[in-house]
């Protein structure tokens, strides 16, 4: 049965620890109460909220409708043999958990993406990656509740439509409803390890170890996120704040002639991708603080709130950032977490 409330405070429920109200909220456990609390808005004419760990979330005012909790548990071992594995998650698990419990059966593959705050059901809406991984990669399918069809689908990872941190999901806001996925991982003897990231194929180097060790590798992807990114427990943020742009090899080379040492990645389809926290960096926001907001002093891609910070404080920061980083090198910062609430003067 739904335990609805009311006029609740989601302070715990984003990183970034902004205090607004849901003006409804509900938590669900099952797929039943999913599609019972769906039902109570779609009668109320309220407007709908689908919200996981918040990691990725910057509140912009009060949330008017119903906020919906999605608390789905469980994961499973489906398939395995010598050459592969199919694990299945439901989309309430912590992601840094399930990661954990995947090096414990000795299956490889999720290493580079450890300690990525959120839950499952957020990872495939922004195609989450890290050191030199994203999720299609290893993503085998997913189901979900399509609201447009109020049915349950299964979609395979070519129907998601994946790219740099974006996915159908991210196109079609509010249609899907992500149950639970389905990942293709690989025992660890036969595991392509993926350690060719700057920062990390330095700290590989440093073990002196040859043979493939994804347990390793997971631990060191967690010390460098820890020593670059703040702990939002400690100093709330939703991690990095804008997108790395993606350019033309032209406009990259036009830029690099001007700065040598900028930070650039070659992409598979002859774009190069550049990095948002280097220009923010280099642009001399990294420590900049301004009242309750701030840039955290060792990684700029990543805003913080120092405390009582509100969704405007952090956007009104923004779009100071962004429009230097336009006026100094002609790019446009995207913001990465998600927009939520009615924005208040």
């Amino acid at each position: 049965m739904l335990k609805l409330r009311h006029q609740v405070s989601l302070q715990s429920h984003n990183s970034l620890a902004i205090d607004e109200l849901a003006e409804h909220w509900v938590t669900v456990d099952t797929v039943a109460e999913l599609q019972a609390a769906l039902a109570l808005a779609a009668q109320n004419d309220w407007p709908v909220t689908l919200l996981g760990g918040g990691s990725n979330l910057l509140l912009c005012g009060p949330v008017p409708g119903l906020v919906i909790g999605l608390a789905l548990r469980g994961r499973r071992l489906l398939q395995r043999s010598n050459a592969e594995a199919l694990i299945e998650a439901e989309a309430g698990e912590n992601w840094h958990q399930l990661v954990n419990w995947t090096l414990d059966l000795g299956l490889a593959g999720l290493e580079n993406l450890s300690l990525i705050p959120g839950t499952v059901g957020a990872a495939p809406v922004q195609n989450i990656g890290a050191y030199g991984v994203e999720l299609e990669q290893c993503l085998d399918s997913l189901d979900a509740f399509d609201r447009a069809e109020g049915r349950v689908v299964s979609l395979q990872a070519a129907e998601c439509q994946f790219a740099y941190r974006d996915s159908l999901f991210k196109r079609s806001p509010g249609r899907y409803v992500i149950l639970r996925v389905r990942m293709r991982l690989w025992p660890q003897a036969v595991a392509p390890l993926h350690i060719d990231y700057a920062p990390l194929a330095r700290a590989w180097r440093a073990t002196g170890l040859t043979r493939p060790d994804a347990r390793v590798v997971s631990e060191l992807v967690c010390q460098i996120r820890r020593s670059r990114l703040p702990d939002p427990a400690v100093l709330p943020n939703a991690g990095s704040f804008f997108h790395n742009p993606i350019v033309s090899a032209s406009q990259a080379q036009r830029l690099l002639e001007q700065y040598p040492a900028m930070a650039h990645y070659p992409q598979a389809d002859g774009r190069v991708k550049l990095a948002a926290g280097w220009l923010i960096d280099q642009a001399g926001w990294k420590g900049y603080r301004a009242g309750p907001v701030g840039v955290h002093a060792e990684q700029a891609l990543v805003l913080v709130n120092h405390g009582g910070a509100k969704g405007r404080d952090i956007l009104h920061l923004a779009s100071q950032i962004q429009a230097d980083i336009r006026q100094r090198y002609g790019l446009t910062l995207h913001i990465e977490p998600q927009q939520v609430g009615t924005a208040q003067p």
